[in-house]
């Protein structure tokens, strides 16, 4: 593959002509070399972006909903296509994952397009006789986008797609580790054939061109999706910029004694190994009732040497497939290895697997006993981890719940749904489902963290994410 940036409406290479080696984690094989853009790459499709928004905000908003749906249909014909890299890219099974994100990709885009129609202001009543106040929603100009490499389609769609629908222009930069995917998704939107300027994308590292683009006075609002500590750094560099950030997450999974514990453990390997846990509303931990854990610990062991297959991601059998980078397959390792230092048992996992390609294929793991303390209960593993904590009551739940430094995302299973509702009540969490996994939302709906967390800060999902993307002006019409 000979992956290039897109700025201006043309496909280039980086100015230095400087590429960098991605490489596949599923293979370990060299998959293309990628433009390693610096900030003088970042400059230069930041000013693009400026030159665009005259055009592209005064298009009605139904001209670039159409624009935007066909983006959509790009994204259908080129549904195999796009899967396949996902896979070879990012590491997620060919057929147990990557065709369901390609869909979701198409969903983000339609969505945005119909949302832009309905996005309205309002006509509220003035304070002097005969004269009208309109209250207007304007695009607020360049949108700078940073995304990151679990979920290299939808991650990016659930941001671009809106920024554009509200008449934004967009300087996009994605996580270097799948930048390859995130020039597929950029092709599709050069076929739609938008205005030049109107989408950029540039790749190359985080503290290069991220950081230009969050700093550049050229962008009037930054929109990040990634992890927390990456996330202060962006939130710092936009000081005084409206800004969207989601970022981590270590949302218990919660299993009450009353809970239907079949639906529990399908809810939990849901939670814990879809993306092989790689996911910001993982469950991180699973709050475990000291009555039912034993058995609910049982259960789920037998159910993930059942149903989750760790292989090669292009077989279709395969349901889990490897670990994106290395720092994430070592990070996993560590938390492994610091539980049971503190008097975890393994159930099942525990070891990168032997025989694969690469050292990033870790199993589905499984550990009880884990202390409340432990790294796997207190910090955000992004791996297939399901470290079972005790708990002895819903206090006790609600109380380690909210002790967490994140607030993105919690879940609970009970028959009790008053007090499944006592919980979500009470838990400092963006986002409580209840008898449903971790891992459950609907793009639709808003998503993001809870203020005073580490889970950033505004919503993404459906018309909410508007309101990051666009402003109110009041206009007064003095009486005639």
């Amino acid at each position: 593959m000979e992956p290039q940036m897109y700025v201006d409406g043309e496909w280039r290479g980086a100015r230095t002509g400087a590429t960098v080696a991605a490489t596949s984690p599923a293979t370990g094989e060299t998959i293309g070399l990628v433009p390693d853009g610096d900030r003088t790459d970042a400059r230069e499709a930041i000013a693009a972006a400026r030159r665009a928004t005259t055009v592209w905000s005064s298009l009605s908003a139904f001209e670039r909903a159409a624009l935007l749906h066909r983006v959509g249909d790009v994204i259908e014909a080129r549904r195999d296509a796009l899967a396949r890299t996902l896979t070879l890219d990012q590491g997620k099974p060919l057929r147990a994952e990557a065709y369901d994100e390609v869909d979701e990709l198409v969903t983000y885009w339609r969505m945005a397009a119909e949302d832009a129609k309905r996005s309205g202001g309002l006509l509220p009543p003035s304070a002097t006789r005969g004269a009208r106040a309109l209250l207007v929603r304007r695009p607020r100009g360049v949108v700078g986008v940073i995304t990151p490499w679990n979920w290299p389609y939808t991650m990016p769609a659930e941001l671009i797609a809106p920024a554009l629908a509200a008449g934004n222009t967009v300087v996009w930069t994605p996580a270097p580790s799948t930048a390859i995917a995130a020039v597929a998704l950029a092709e599709c939107i050069a076929e739609a054939d938008l205005p030049p300027g109107v989408l950029n994308l540039v790749t190359g590292p985080g503290p290069a061109v991220g950081d230009e683009i969050a700093r550049n006075p050229g962008t009037d609002a930054v929109a990040f999706i990634g992890s927390t500590a990456t996330g202060r750094l962006v939130a710092a560099a936009a000081a005084g910029k409206a800004t969207l950030l989601e970022m981590g997450g270590n949302g218990p999974l919660v299993v009450m004694e009353d809970a239907d514990l079949d639906r529990a453990v399908e809810g939990a390997l849901a939670a814990c190994f879809l993306c092989a846990g790689q996911s910001c509303t993982a469950g991180e931990r699973l709050l475990v009732h000291a009555s039912v854990r034993d058995e609910f610990a049982t259960r789920l062991a037998a159910a993930v040497d059942k149903t989750i297959l760790l292989g090669d991601p292009f077989d279709d059998a395969t349901t889990m497939g490897p670990l994106n980078n290395a720092a994430v397959a070592a990070k996993m390792a560590s938390h492994v290895d610091d539980a049971v230092a503190r008097g975890a048992r393994i159930l099942t996992g525990g070891a990168p697997a032997p025989g694969f390609p690469t050292d990033l294929y870790w199993p589905a793991t499984v550990l009880t006993d884990v202390p409340a303390d432990a790294l796997a209960a207190t910090e955000e593993t992004f791996g297939p981890i399901a470290p079972i904590v005790t708990i002895n009551s819903l206090d006790e739940a609600i109380s380690s719940t909210n002790a967490s430094r994140y607030g993105l995302l919690a879940a609970i299973y009970t028959a009790d749904l008053q007090r499944g509702l006592t919980f979500a009540d009470a838990v400092r969490t963006g986002w409580v489902n209840i008898n449903e996994s971790t891992n459950y939302w609907e793009s639709h709906l808003p998503f993001g963290g809870r203020a005073g967390s580490d889970s950033g800060l505004g919503r993404v999902g459906g018309a909410s994410v508007l309101e990051a993307f666009s402003e109110l002006q009041t206009v007064i019409i003095g009486p005639s």
